[in-house]
């Protein structure tokens, strides 16, 4: 394998991809791991004629053999790979588990034994459930309504062990509901806005699980790349958890109702049943993030909306 500083596990995927291609540009040497399950070659081509070099290794994070070998030679692991959607983690808790927890701690065992600096983990603020206090907080007891919520809980503790015991320098970043160019609309268990601007592109109608006016965080992904980037060299970071939101909540509505503006449309959405395992609110408290890592999630709701929707345009057109 040739050098490289930074080690990217998902790398293909939604945010991976956009972690790598912010690296590159910088003109670094980027490793990155992706099966392939969820990462899309698609993602790839956004590498192509960038100043720094990529590499890529096919494999999967439950192969520990593979994640080690990857890992050689690396300073920083962004650990971004998982199977990351609540939906899928009630369907098959199995799988879920083998990625997310065991998978994680393959990449914090690599990491230990190949002399990285540090691992930045991809939590989700799914580890604090259906708690009605908002905003939420990191002092706040983790009350997991999913599968998927344990296992990201699990992999917080795991990345906290190996610190305090071995000495590998953790950050844990809790994302709230990411969303941007290249979140794949077409997945079965795609996010909510994607889902949403296909269907208003395509002149269907968006379904909403619930009545429309549960609330998230929602998060355009430039904020969390810069969070990434912060993370691998905040000095105080090191051992912590915190929250990677904007701080505004949006229910779903308004969500459909900003979309509905952007493309001069009214939408007729088709609401059905809650889904089991979703939240009803979910608004971050991002003050720790601000104070550790200098965070600034410059980008906010409407603007990220906007960007997201001329990259689905294009899609949709072709």
């Amino acid at each position: 394998m040739s050098s490289a500083r930074y080690l990217v596990t998902g790398g293909a995927g939604f945010i991976g991809s956009h972690i790598t291609a912010t690296l590159l540009k910088q003109g670094e040497n980027v490793r990155v791991l992706d099966n392939f399950a969820t990462g899309r070659e698609s993602n790839l081509q956004a590498f192509e004629e960038l100043p720094g070099n990529v590499e890529i290794v096919r494999a999967d994070i439950r192969d520990l053999a593979a994640v080690a070998q990857a890992t050689q030679g690396v300073e920083v692991v962004f650990h971004q790979a998982a199977l990351a959607s609540v939906p899928r983690s009630i369907a098959d808790p199995v799988s879920s588990l083998e990625v997310n927890v065991n998978g994680t701690q393959n990449v914090l065992i690599a990491a230990r034994d190949a002399g990285a600096r540090r691992v930045v983990f991809a939590s989700s603020s799914s580890v604090y459930g259906n708690t009605p206090t908002l905003p939420k907080h990191e002092g706040m007891p983790g009350s997991p309504m999913s599968p998927y919520a344990v296992h990201k809980l699990t992999g917080e503790l795991l990345c906290s062990v190996f610190y305090n015991i071995y000495g590998l320098e953790t950050v844990t970043l809790r994302y709230f509901n990411v969303f941007g160019p290249r979140q794949d609309p077409k997945s079965e268990y795609a996010a909510v806005i994607p889902r949403f601007l296909t269907s208003l592109l395509n002149q269907e109608q968006p379904i909403v699980f619930g009545d429309g006016e549960q609330t998230r965080d929602f998060t355009f992904v430039a904020n969390v790349v810069q969070a990434n980037l912060k993370a691998a060299t905040a000095p105080d970071a090191v051992g912590q958890a915190m929250n990677i939101g904007c701080g505004e909540r949006v229910s779903l509505n308004e969500v459909l109702r900003i979309a509905g503006e952007l493309l001069q449309t009214t939408p007729d959405a088709s609401y059905r049943d809650p889904r089991a395992g979703d939240v009803r609110d979910s608004l971050a408290d991002i003050s720790k993030a601000q104070r550790l890592l200098g965070y600034d999630p410059s980008i906010k709701f409407a603007e990220g909306l906007s960007q997201t929707l001329e990259s689905l345009r294009v899609g949709v057109s072709r």
